[in-house]
């Protein structure tokens, strides 16, 4: 009884305990659900994070080669090549593409490295870059190239796909593990090859389809400047990208042993130098192939200050083809059928163009980024040495630019190759011409080349000998194969800079880079053949050839009849001043300026280029008006006229004999 009546008493003690226990029991099963569902929906979420990731980088490859793999086989079906592989990451910037810096400037060096990173097996730049024309690499047939009706419609699609960033689509948290999977990237970046459809875009953007802001600045170029244009104005065709974007956009092929891409960086100024030995100044040099004219003119052009968008208003019309880029690929080893194929398609498309039928191309001008033979076939044996451009009816009404024109010819001029130096201000100018002035030469002269045993009455052989027995007056930088010297700006610009003389045989052909190097370091260009410069660039050169440079005639040399030591020591130092600084004069008119500035005071290369073809294609109108009959002109001595102003006999003819054409 008592037993019972105690445990009465305790009952409700026993129910309050019981309370608190259930409480505690089901707080903590609420936290071990919450933690669960929580534990459990972040793996969740995790994993759908995963497969969001995983699901758009499969879509991105998928829908790239399902685009651009199909423009790859298109493209190598109609050329018979494959692609190379891209090296660059998808996510590169515009300015670490190769194209995108040839047409933007961008930082070449940062592309190099990028290249470098990706473990790409590179090859040696002195193997691509020409001192002069005459040292050619064999290049293989790179093909037909893309079709140009279906490059519009890739454009729009290509913009879509690779412009647009991965973070329009995937959330802020897959947005940053996306930058955490370098192994997913590189599984990406080896399936798919970036670079071609970044290149066509680009490309289809800068040159297939001028934009509004290149409308809207050939509009402010010629609005801002009415009364300087009257007479000035030019026109350039649109050309369809089978004539020059094409064939930028397949760059890697235009060469078996060596990537050209490089050196279209830039507006194909190439990659930039460095000044690490003080041979240069700070800012404005490149790495310039000597054949890249085609592309610098036509980047020239678009930043001329009289464009117009109005035909009928132009004096002169451009053809933007790049006839050498074209060409180059057919030389060697190549489909030989191929070599005429991009040249008569061009003329035909220009016959329908409204422009063409005004004067039947007579006020239209291109430039040939090479020397004219390479252009000049005249059989119809395609095995024989380059196409057959120059001697279509067509352009033979056209004023074309090379860097080295016929001497028996008069529809090609010849403009300076281009050199290292691309100044972007007046003051990089004179700074330059000042710095050549106070240098102390040490040699008498030099000479950079090699030997042509191959060639019978050359004369290179009898130079390097005249320039060993010279000993400490004379300075050789010999080129023979196997030797990266005559390939390094830097050498060369030292030897040139360090000599008062530096001597210009013929190679190959005529003309040399070389010539343009050396007057660029001040030093006074020797000459042993008149068809080296004097009769060539009647746009850039003084007509008094002795002010400027000295002349040998080849034969003389070959007979041992002058001795080039005595010669150059007998010149008074009153008069070796005298020609250095019109030499040095000559510097602002040897070079391509920079067209993203220009200069303001100073005429380079370019302008003096468009004021001869202005010049001349306004006297073609008056011969025209005039009723002149073209045919009674003898192109047999253009040479001669363009010269001297006369047919009669000269001293000279001898060097222009064409059934001998004797390349000393």
């Amino acid at each position: 009884m008592h037993d019972q009546e105690g445990l009465m008493k305790k009952v409700p003690i026993l129910k309050k305990g019981c309370s608190k226990f259930w409480y505690f029991t089901v707080v903590f099963l609420l936290w071990f659900l919450l933690l669960y569902f929580f534990f459990n929906s972040g793996s969740k979420l995790d994993k759908k994070d995963d497969f969001l990731l995983k699901h758009h980088y499969d879509n991105f490859v998928d829908t790239d080669e399902s685009s651009f793999g199909g423009v790859n086989r298109n493209s190598n079906e109609e050329t018979g090549h494959v692609a190379s592989d891209s090296i660059m990451d998808m996510d590169t910037k515009a300015t670490g593409n190769p194209v995108d810096n040839f047409f933007t400037g961008g930082d070449w060096d940062k592309y190099l490295r990028e290249v470098s990173n990706a473990g790409k097996e590179s090859k040696p730049e002195n193997q691509i870059h020409l001192t002069e024309n005459e040292a050619r690499s064999i290049n293989k047939v790179f093909g037909e190239g893309n079709r140009e009706e279906s490059g519009n419609a890739r454009s729009t699609d290509r913009e879509n796909q690779v412009k647009k960033p991965f973070d329009h689509s995937l959330p802020r948290e897959a947005r940053r593990r996306r930058v955490k999977k370098p192994a997913r990237e590189k599984r990406v970046k080896k399936q798919v090859d970036h670079s071609l459809p970044r290149e066509e875009k680009v490309i289809e953007e800068v040159i297939e389809q001028p934009n509004k802001e290149d409308q809207i600045r050939r509009q402010t170029n010629s609005d801002s400047h009415p009364e300087s244009c009257v007479g000035r104005y030019i026109y350039i065709h649109n050309l369809p990208s089978r004539f020059n974007g094409d064939l930028v956009r397949h760059c890697q092929s235009l060469n078996e042993w060596s990537n050209m891409c490089p050196y279209l960086s830039n507006f194909g100024f190439g990659p930039r130098l460095k000044n690490s030995e003080r041979t240069l100044s700070n800012t404005g040099w490149y790495d310039t192939n000597q054949f890249m004219l085609e592309i610098i003119f036509h980047h020239k052009m678009k930043q001329y200050k009289c464009l117009t968008n109005d035909s009928s208003l132009a004096s002169a019309i451009f053809v933007p083809y790049y006839s050498g880029l074209d060409v180059v690929r057919y030389l060697w080893n190549a489909d030989k059928k191929m070599k005429d194929y991009y040249s008569r398609h061009l003329v035909r498309w220009l016959r329908e163009s409204p422009e063409w039928k005004r004067l039947w191309g007579s006020d239209h001008f291109m430039v040939a980024g090479r020397i004219t033979w390479d252009f000049r076939r005249l059989t119809n044996n395609n095995n024989d040495w380059g196409n057959q451009l120059m001697i279509l009816p067509e352009s033979r009404n056209m004023t074309v630019l090379t860097i080295e024109s016929s001497p028996w010819n008069n529809n090609d001029f010849a403009v300076p190759y281009p050199t290292y130096f691309h100044p972007s201000s007046d003051n990089e100018v004179f700074q330059w011409q000042n710095r050549m002035r106070r240098l102390k030469r040490q040699f008498l002269f030099s000479f950079a080349g090699g030997p042509r045993p191959d060639l019978p009455d050359s004369i290179r052989s009898d130079i390097i000998e005249q320039c060993q027995a010279a000993r400490e007056k004379c300075l050789l930088l010999e080129c023979i194969t196997g030797s990266s010297n005559c390939y390094e700006p830097v050498n060369l610009m030292k030897m040139f800079q360090s000599s008062t003389f530096c001597l210009q045989p013929p190679g190959d052909s005529y003309t040399r880079r070389s010539t343009f190097d050396s007057i660029l370091a001040g030093c006074i260009p020797v000459f042993f053949h008149p068809g080296s410069s004097y009769a060539q660039y009647l746009w850039h050169f003084p007509r008094d050839y002795t002010k400027y440079s000295v002349f040998i005639p080849a034969n003389k040399i070959k007979d041992e009849k002058v001795s080039i030591e005595r010669t150059l020591s007998r010149i008074p130092i009153q008069r070796v001043w005298a020609m250095r600084e019109e030499v040095i004069k000559l510097i602002p008119g040897m070079v391509y300026a920079d067209p993203s500035y220009g200069l303001e005071t100073l005429k380079d290369a370019f302008d003096l280029t468009i004021d001869g073809v202005l010049e001349r294609v306004e006297k073609i109108k008056m011969d025209i008006k005039a009723g002149k009959n073209f045919s009674e002109d003898i192109e047999e001595y253009t040479w001669k006229k363009n010269l001297f102003g006369t047919e009669r006999k000269h001293e000279w003819d001898h060097f222009f004999d064409r059934s001998k054409m004797i390349m000393y």
